[in-house]
């Protein structure tokens, strides 16, 4: 199993690549932040605070070369994909309750603090854009969580993550089931007359 703290981006040109980025960058923190949270965790009499990455998390997570090819060199992580990022990391640690106890529901005979930190990550993220981001569509988020998983998690992660969606697929309104957002084609434009000098 690949360690999301320090599986190396790589750049991604495309909008989709950007948000794949964005996903990727959120699993880590959230992963590390599940991590140092177990370890130390908040006082009940403290207010509770909402992390969010630091510089130093975004330039480790550049640095960072995948444990299984040669270092990769410096590649920083696009203004868009770390945007897309942290608006996932701040949506999913937000609605992280409802999230998790979405999760215990469909995961009926999983403890949700007895499945893998990654696979419980990549799920609350993939939650959070289902039920919270009806701009991408479910398939998409389906997918893009399925191959996240594959990527960081174990030889099961993708079928698992990929049986927790579809059963939350099924529950979605159908309008947000569909493959993609029903658009209208534009209207004809009429004919231009030539141009007389």
């Amino acid at each position: 199993m690949n360690d999301p703290r320090t599986a190396s981006n790589s750049a991604h040109p495309t909008k989709a690549g950007l948000r794949r980025e964005g996903r990727e960058a959120a699993v880590q923190f959230l992963y590390q932040h599940d991590q140092s949270e177990s370890q130390a965790p908040q006082d009940p009499q403290d207010p509770p605070t909402l992390p969010a990455p630091d510089a130093d998390f975004w330039r480790l997570r550049g640095a960072a070369g995948d444990m299984e090819d040669p270092p990769a060199p410096y590649a920083p992580t696009a203004g868009k994909a770390r945007a897309f990022a942290e608006t996932l990391i701040a949506g999913v640690l937000a609605h992280r309750a409802d999230l998790d106890e979405t999760i215990a529901r469909i995961a009926k005979n999983y403890e949700l603090h007895r499945i893998a930190a990654v696979d419980r990550n990549i799920l609350r993220i993939a939650l959070f854009e289902l039920l919270h981001n009806p701009e991408v569509p479910a398939p998409v988020v389906i997918n893009e969580a399925i191959e996240i998983a594959k990527r960081f998690g174990t030889e099961e992660s993708g079928r698992f993550v990929n049986g927790i969606l579809d059963k939350v697929r099924a529950e979605l309104p159908p309008e947000r089931r569909s493959r993609a957002p029903r658009r209208t084609p534009p209207a004809p434009r009429p004919p231009q007359s030539p141009k007389t000098p």
